[in-house]
């Protein structure tokens, strides 16, 4: 590929991994970069009062059966088993999630073999739904009424800021529901943290003689005609200045305070009570746990609806909302000289492992192509 001049808007996870490929092919690349920082919502700082590496924006948990992408971002950082535990505390008692046999039999007062357990749910809790459409009916075909009220109907609801009626099963169909002793909440093979955290991950990717990395500046449509091609991994819908419509996304609001000793004895604590404010809380020393803290960081969230301003974390993909995702996607088609990637580019809930499988495919679909134009990636 001969050296061509490219603009990244945003220096996240994708646009990092993308930027860094680019250049690795002999392309100079200048990426743009709205925050003081790198890393987009996967932000990590040390926290200068505790000494706990604290994820900014939230909890991020490297998880992933794609080896290559596993491969890629070890070039990076040197990353740490960790297995992800949540719990959750509903009508004044805590318990494993996602929902499995310790759950259940803590839940119930009983004792059940894995069987047992399974007949309990299929015979006395689960509906009959032949075909679930809804997270509601998702849930009660799934693990029946009981369990769906007290670990999902409110959290949910405080989460999405709409019914649980309202949500599409997909967005269920994430968690699993197992019938054995497993509290892990992911199932891939290679779950991991960054020792030193994304943020340095990220500034080791964008440490390249090829890329020009501007920070407190966003890149804007007009700037697409000073270069051959623009990636664009901001938001979609501010690309083209909300002409169309905004699309919803929800926020999050973050209260820290720091202690002394063990705030709540694991890194995340979800609050499933839709009279509990707080969605969840997050203990950051916890996502550490080879490091040692006398004193703790720990992070109350909130979710609500993204305002003009707000940082927008998570896409609500509903029909009104994907009936002006459409009008958006009929335009960056026809788009000759942008592309967009990533979760705000592309207005898909991603995890971190696929936006660098999307953005390492892009880098290798484009080197493969006589033109200029790369490949569009599915929005």
């Amino acid at each position: 590929m001969r050296a061509e001049d490219f603009l990244v808007a945003g220096a996240g996870i994708s646009g990092a991994v993308l930027a860094r490929g680019l250049a690795e092919a002999g392309a100079r690349v200048r990426v743009m970069e709205a925050r003081d920082h790198v890393g987009g919502n996967c932000h990590t700082a040390r926290d200068p009062e505790t000494g706990v590496l604290q994820h900014v924006y939230g909890p991020h948990i490297f998880h992933t059966d794609d080896v290559g992408v596993w491969e890629y971002v070890n070039r990076f950082a040197r990353f740490c088993p960790y297995r992800h535990r949540v719990m959750s505390r509903t009508r004044g008692r805590v318990y494993s999630l996602p929902i499995n046999l310790l759950t259940i039999n803590q839940f119930f007062g009983r004792s059940f073999s894995p069987d047992e357990a399974r007949r309990f749910i299929r015979d006395t809790q689960a509906q009959p739904i032949a075909n679930p459409v809804t997270f509601e009916q998702q849930a009660l075909k799934t693990i029946g009424r009981a369990l769906y009220q007290a670990f999902f109907a409110g959290y949910t609801q405080k989460q999405w800021g709409v019914s649980p009626r309202a949500l599409p099963a997909a967005v269920l169909k994430r968690l699993p529901v197992r019938f054995d002793y497993d509290d892990s909440y992911f199932s891939q093979e290679f779950q991991a943290l960054p020792v030193d955290g994304y943020t340095r991950m990220i500034a080791r990717m964008l440490d390249h003689p090829g890329i020009t990395l501007t920070l407190g500046q966003a890149a804007d449509r007009h700037m697409t005609a000073d270069y051959d091609h623009v990636f664009c991994t901001a938001p979609l819908d501010g690309w083209y200045g909300h002409d169309l419509g905004r699309l919803a996304y929800r926020t999050l609001d973050f209260r820290h305070s720091r202690h002394r000793g063990d705030y709540q004895g694991v890194a995340v604590m979800n609050h499933a009570d839709v009279d509990v404010p707080q969605t969840r809380v997050s203990e950051h020393k916890h996502f550490a746990p080879w490091e040692s803290h006398a004193e703790t960081i720990v992070t109350h969230e909130y979710s609500r609806a993204a305002g003009p301003g707000d940082i927008p974390y998570y896409p609500i993909r509903l029909a009104r909302e994907k009936a002006v995702l459409a009008k958006y996607q009929a335009r960056a088609r026809a788009e000759i000289r942008v592309t967009f990637l990533g979760r705000l580019g592309t207005y898909r809930y991603l995890d971190m492992d696929v936006c660098v499988r999307e953005s390492l495919d892009l880098v290798a679909a484009f080197a493969r192509m006589p033109a200029r134009q790369p490949p569009r990636l599915r929005a």
